[in-house]
């Protein structure tokens, strides 16, 4: 691994908002990462969550594969994704399972998929909890993050990204090996996030880089460690859209280091109906808008199928044919 890089720590514990806005600006201007402790999510519910995600990984690949997948929901094997289209890698190295909000439009229109109680029990009770949760402290943040850009506090519920927002939990598996050919090998590839903002518990294990100048060739790559209950958070890109380019979404990826990795990841990405567009204080004369206006789901849509090359043909093949 390479060199560490000295992050921002964010308590959101302080009762000073404006001061607290002015970090989390300056650590947005300067990295698009910075780190959030004092959340209030207990410790025991954040275990509860690592707890159930093994449980879950560690169940037989059919067990995993009847919930694969679908209308961005459920599960996802190894090397079903290529983040980084570019690379010469089959697909990440990685499986994961994804949920969302089980209330709302969007929870009608994309229903999750469940493990059987018979399986894991304490699953979704426990996942449900996590996303209440970490929906919670994901208001808080932007809410901040509106006061750091000389906004009003409720500006994303003003402009409809917080009114039912497409918000979702990632669960990651990471089986971490390094293979010693001349095959790229990456858990996640080269990318930015699509959305708002993004929040990220890890195990401890490493792995995590990212590089801040992604225009800048070769890029130069830093670890980004984790702090033992603190998430680490990064800018995605429709806030880069909103803000003219001066909120960073940072180019970022996950290197195996011949250990497995578990991760939980929350993205709160905005109501796919809201309409992302320059704000005002963000533009000029001098400095027009950079990207035009889209509404959030269509970028994400547009994402997401440049993401996921394999899963229709995953969904055609026999599960006992298939070697990961």
């Amino acid at each position: 691994m390479g060199t560490s890089l000295p992050l921002p720590i964010i308590d959101l514990s302080s009762p000073e908002k404006i001061s607290t806005a002015q970090l989390i600006r300056q650590a947005c201007l300067e990295h698009g990462f910075f780190y959030v402790k004092n959340h209030g999510i207990e410790e025991e519910l954040i275990k509860g969550v690592f707890k159930e995600s093994k449980g879950f990984f560690d169940l037989p690949l059919v067990e995993k594969m009847a919930l694969l997948r679908r209308d961005l929901l459920g599960y996802t094997p190894l090397y079903a994704e290529k983040l980084d289209p570019s690379v010469t890698s089959i697909g990440d190295s990685k499986e994961s399972f994804y949920f969302g909000s089980f209330e709302g439009v969007l929870a009608q229109r994309y229903p999750n998929q469940w493990p059987s109680q018979d399986l894991l029990p304490s699953w979704r009770q426990t996942m449900e909890c996590y996303y209440k949760n970490v929906l919670s402290v994901g208001r808080n943040l932007l809410g901040l993050i509106a006061l750091a850009l000389d906004l009003d506090e409720d500006f994303f519920e003003k402009v409809g990204a917080l009114n039912d927002p497409a918000a979702v939990v990632r669960l990651l598996r990471y089986p971490g090996e390094v293979i010693s050919s001349g095959v790229e090998t990456y858990g996640a590839s080269a990318h930015s996030d699509y959305g708002m903002v993004t929040l990220l518990l890890t195990d401890g294990v490493p792995g995590l880089q990212v590089c801040r100048d992604k225009s800048k060739q070769p890029h130069i790559w830093e670890d980004v460690p984790g702090i033992e209950g603190a998430f680490i958070v990064n800018i995605g890109d429709l806030m880069e859209r909103w803000t003219n380019g001066m909120f960073r979404s940072t180019l970022h990826r996950v290197m195996p280091v011949g250990k497995e990795r578990y991760s939980v990841v929350f993205f709160l990405d905005p109501n796919p109906d809201c309409n992302v567009k320059c704000l005002e204080s963000c533009c000029s004369e001098t400095c027009p808008p950079r990207f035009p206006p889209i509404l959030a789901g269509d970028y994400i849509k547009e994402r997401f199928r440049l993401t996921y090359v394999y899963v229709v043909w995953l969904r055609n093949r026999n599960v006992k044919e298939m070697v990961f």
